[in-house]
């Protein structure tokens, strides 16, 4: 199993408060990773919405999710421009371990050495619901996508959406002026997705140009195709009939499943599968600290700007606990010689 360079501060998660973080560890002179089990880096903001504005993060009067992981791997980067961005994904994070003085980060192939960690997982570690039909599982891949990383990819092809909540009427609005046409399939008629997107499928659909259709009461009953997807068979489950939808991929919107995983047995503090952190962000394990969606304390905001400030807090704290005569803070970034600017 390979092992890495031991890093100052290892960051589990690379969403945006994760991300900051990074940056946060870079800024305060200290090495840092991330590792993270998704493909790809934005956490929730690429695997559930990158298309989706955000209007609540400072100095940004509205901004697409995608664009705010780019402007974060970005702002990020200005410490690592010769190596690049130090995150390794697609790892799944199965355990912690002290040797010699310090962490060692176990994930299921390799083995990051760490003097300190800052969880920021987030929900913790999430996959999506797959499809629970059989006949659905070899499609995976080959026309099946339970993730939308490039919307344009599907640019004048045939889309059939599965699912009921924001995902899936997000990615129906969103996929409308790309694709061939959007079919939304759901097996009630009730929704959990946000009102006014509903209504905007649901507009398009009265419609009746063919471009947009819903079809509530049904489920996938079969795909047809031999190397590639060319149509689906839907079951209306209340009248037990069945219809011929033309269709070059399906993605199902089934939501996520999420855990601790791992975490649970390190020792922390966890109320409610999440983890109480002190007001420093202390998670009950000297050396681990814990920002963002998984920290819980009295008076929380599950917010993105709640984030960036507890991942600040968690690094700052984390660089005094390695480094003692460091101070806790940094003081203003505008007087930082790493800035370019006075010695600080």
């Amino acid at each position: 199993m390979p092992t890495h360079p031991i890093q100052d501060i290892t960051i589990i998660g690379g969403g945006p408060t994760g991300l900051f973080a990074l940056f946060y560890a870079g800024m305060r002179g200290a090495t840092a990773q991330i590792v993270d089990a998704l493909p790809d880096l934005g956490g929730q903001l690429t695997a559930l919405y990158p298309e989706k504005y955000i209007f609540d993060v400072a100095g940004f009067p509205r901004v697409l999710a995608k664009d705010l992981v780019k402007s974060l791997r970005d702002q990020a980067l200005q410490f690592h421009q010769t190596a690049g961005l130090p995150a390794h994904l697609g790892q799944r994070v199965v355990g912690l371990e002290e040797e010699d003085g310090h962490f060692v980060l176990v994930t299921e192939t390799d083995r990051f050495p760490s003097r300190s960690v800052v969880i920021a997982a987030g929900i913790g570690a999430f996959r999506p619901r797959r499809l629970p039909q059989t006949f659905a599982e070899p499609w995976y891949g080959r026309g099946v996508h339970d993730l939308v990383t490039n919307p344009e990819s599907y640019r004048d092809q045939h889309v059939v959406i599965i699912g009921g909540g924001d995902s899936a009427f997000d990615w129906s609005a969103q996929l409308l002026d790309r694709a061939a046409s959007v079919t939304l399939v759901h097996r009630s008629d009730r929704f959990r997705a946000h009102a006014a997107t509903v209504s905007e499928v649901q507009a398009a659909a009265a419609k009746g140009d063919g471009r947009m259709n819903v079809h509530t009461f049904h489920e996938l009953d079969a795909i047809h195709g031999t190397d590639r997807i060319e149509g689906v068979r839907l079951k209306d489950i209340k009248a037990k009939t069945t219809r011929e939808v033309r269709a070059d991929v399906v993605l199902p919107m089934l939501g996520y499943v999420s855990d601790l995983g791992a975490l649970l047995e390190w020792g922390l503090h966890i109320e409610k599968d999440e983890i109480l952190v002190s007001s420093t962000m202390e998670s009950g394990r000297a050396g681990v600290y814990a920002a963002g969606d998984i920290t819980t304390y009295s008076g929380k905001l599950k917010l993105i700007a709640t984030g960036f400030g507890e991942a600040a807090v968690a690094v700052n704290q984390a660089v005094h606990w390695i480094y003692p005569d460091k101070k806790v803070s940094p003081g203003h970034s505008s007087n930082l010689a790493i800035f370019g600017q006075k010695d600080d």
